[in-house]
């Protein structure tokens, strides 16, 4: 076959077992375009299509109309002009954000690791001792607009106003204060002063929490603060022993108090109850006197000879009589009769 042969256009037939042809349907339209119109047409339409953005549930839509805000949107489906007109932006607003202030974490763990930042760190407490203060500030969007337009870098903007927050105060408590009991107040005062300054600056964040991370002396005084630590411990252990033998002899010493003073009422009533009975029988008696002298006053004798001579036998001679004779037991077994008696 000779180059002439080679081109010619060649024909090619179909064979018995090819596919059959396929025939695509033709929109016939009223009027004729040329092909540039058509590709207009759906360039538009894929432009216009363009301004359907979504908003997810952790999101809120700004849209910008020719850069100027014009509108928040909540999440869910929605629609803006396509650029240049209008323009969309999506922060997170739920999503909450971490920013530190002494250290930094350069690898989460676990085990975590940390770097420390002393320039950070170092501060100088109401008392003038230096101490270490590492501290975590989280902080989410408020407001989306303000957010995207009014603070340039929102984290750095944090981090200065947390770090210049804390070391005010730290500067305004002790160095006690600042190591144990006033951590908790610490931190909110933190917290409210770190967020004065964002609202100050429309930053559009909220300081949701500041946690004190780690407060600690610094390496070279620390075994001076330890040693200081420990006898506060002794004295706050010695106070507890006071204070517990105090309240173990106070309610001794009352009860002591209560039962002399319940002693000494019961012995009052009963004095004035035996004057009383004293005072009441003599005044019996004199009537009794005055009714009949001689017999009151020898029963009132007799009564005091018994009360003087308990116990012994005794007997009554009559003015007139035989003597001692007729009481003597002159050989007689039986006693000898009571001759008379009250």
């Amino acid at each position: 076959m000779d180059w002439d042969e080679l081109k010619k256009p060649r024909r090619f037939t179909r064979g018995p077992d090819a596919p059959p042809p396929i025939s695509l349907p033709q929109i016939k339209l009223p009027f004729k375009l040329p092909g540039i119109w058509v590709l207009i047409v759906i360039a538009l339409i894929i432009w216009a299509l363009s301004g359907i953005y979504l908003v997810r549930p952790d999101q809120k839509g700004v849209v910008l109309r020719f850069g100027r805000i014009n509108r928040v949107t909540d999440p869910g489906p929605h629609y803006h002009l396509p650029a240049p007109f209008e323009t969309v932006h999506k922060p997170k607003v739920t999503e909450v954000k971490r920013v530190e202030v002494g250290f930094r974490t350069i690898f989460q763990g676990p085990p975590a690791r940390y770097q420390d930042r002393p320039t950070e760190s170092l501060m100088l407490t109401g008392d003038e001792n230096i101490v270490e203060v590492d501290v975590i500030g989280q902080y989410r969007i408020s407001d989306p607009a303000k957010f995207l337009f009014a603070v340039k870098d929102s984290e750095g903007t944090v981090h200065n106003a947390l770090e210049a927050a804390i070391r005010e105060v730290i500067g305004s408590r002790g160095i006690d204060e600042a190591l144990t009991t006033g951590k908790e107040q610490i931190e909110e005062d933190t917290r409210l002063l770190v967020q004065a300054m964002l609202d100050r600056y429309n930053s559009g964040l909220q300081m949701v929490v500041v946690k004190l991370q780690d407060v600690v002396p610094p390496n070279e005084v620390i075994a001076s603060f330890v040693d200081v630590a420990s006898a506060r411990e002794d004295r706050d252990r010695l106070i507890n022993e006071a204070e517990g033998y105090e309240n173990s002899v106070i309610p001794e010493t009352r009860g002591e108090v209560a039962e002399i003073l319940n002693l000494a009422a019961a012995y009052r009533a009963e004095k004035v109850l035996i004057a009383q009975g004293d005072a009441q029988r003599f005044k019996n008696i004199l009537e009794e006197y005055v009714k009949a002298k001689d017999v009151t006053r020898k029963r009132l004798y007799l009564e005091t000879m018994e009360q003087i001579l308990p116990g012994i036998e005794k007997f009554i001679l009559p003015e007139q009589g035989g003597g001692v004779l007729p009481i003597l037991p002159l050989g007689r077994g039986a006693a000898p009769p009571l001759l008379g008696g009250n």
